[in-house]
């Protein structure tokens, strides 16, 4: 299995690196799309429909993120519907995450597919604006979930259940504690501050989305960091509440050793449409 996730992960950096450092960013926003479409496949698995349909799923997020960006949304700002989506991920994910795993099955198999499409194509169109702002500003992003994940795993193997005596979601996915969530945000708040050091000290071009929220004061910075912290969490919990409702382990084994799509970007599909959001929201450092 580790060997497996190894060849994995090497395979896919050395087709995501050349393509995220590319002068055009054009090629990481096509791999981005491949991707984010094999997800809507695994969606539709995971919801109960036939392979045909599910890949009828696919077919329609791929047509609606070209017909996107054929229309030349990648470049224009779009304030107003990252604002919509930020809002819905927040109620939505509230929502889903108290019905818990019996009231997803009670929502309509049509609604459950159309909300796992935006949310796809959501996801897709702030990568591709992320990418298109620059590369500092989606590394930016992108890390801030990478190492929410890591500091939450160790955070909760050394404290978990040691101050609370709860889980965060046991019936959802057991083994993750609040001093997980909690080690996130400081591993996260660590990170942004550093971050914004260092595009002071480079003098960076393209400022990073903490440099955005910082130039607005620390305390934005600090209270931004721990909502997409927190967001990360939501997106990660919500891919376990529809897997378990599907009886599934993964979202599928497209990916060796680490299993479906949806199960390495399930915390980003909130975080990107969000770090749009406070994005449209700080001017530029």
């Amino acid at each position: 299995m580790l060997k497996q996730r190894i060849i994995t992960a090497a395979v896919l950096l050395a087709i995501l690196l050349p393509a995220l450092f590319w002068p055009d960013p054009r090629p990481f926003i096509a791999l981005a799309l491949l991707l984010l479409t094999a997800g809507a496949w695994e969606w539709g698995r995971l919801n109960g429909l036939s392979q045909a349909a599910s890949i009828g799923t696919a077919t329609a997020c791929l047509a609606l993120c070209l017909g996107t960006w054929a229309a030349g949304a990648v470049d224009r700002p779009l304030p107003m519907l990252w604002l919509l989506s930020g809002s819905l991920w927040v109620l939505a994910g509230a929502l889903m995450l108290r019905a818990g795993v019996p009231g997803w099955a009670r929502l309509p198999r049509a609604l459950r597919i159309a909300g796992g499409v935006a949310a796809l194509w959501l996801a897709w169109l702030a990568v591709a604006q992320a990418r298109t702002i620059g590369v500092n500003f989606l590394l930016s992003a992108l890390v801030l979930v990478w190492v929410a994940d890591i500091a939450a795993y160790f955070a909760g193997k050394a404290f978990g259940l040691r101050f609370t005596r709860v889980r965060l979601a046991p019936s959802i996915s057991p083994g993750k504690s609040w001093e997980g969530v909690w080690g996130g945000m400081a591993g996260v708040l660590v990170l942004a501050i550093a971050w914004v050091m260092l595009d002071r000290a480079l003098g960076a071009a393209v400022p990073s989305l903490y440099g955005r929220l910082a130039a607005q004061g620390w305390l934005l910075l600090v209270l931004a960091s721990v909502f997409m912290v927190a967001m990360s969490v939501v997106g990660d919990l919500v891919e376990s509440l529809v897997k378990r409702a599907a009886g599934a382990k993964d979202s599928s084994g497209l990916l060796p050793g680490h299993g479906g799509v949806l199960d390495r970007v399930d915390a980003l599909l909130p975080t990107l449409p969000l770090a749009l959001m406070l994005a449209s929201l700080a001017r530029p450092a």
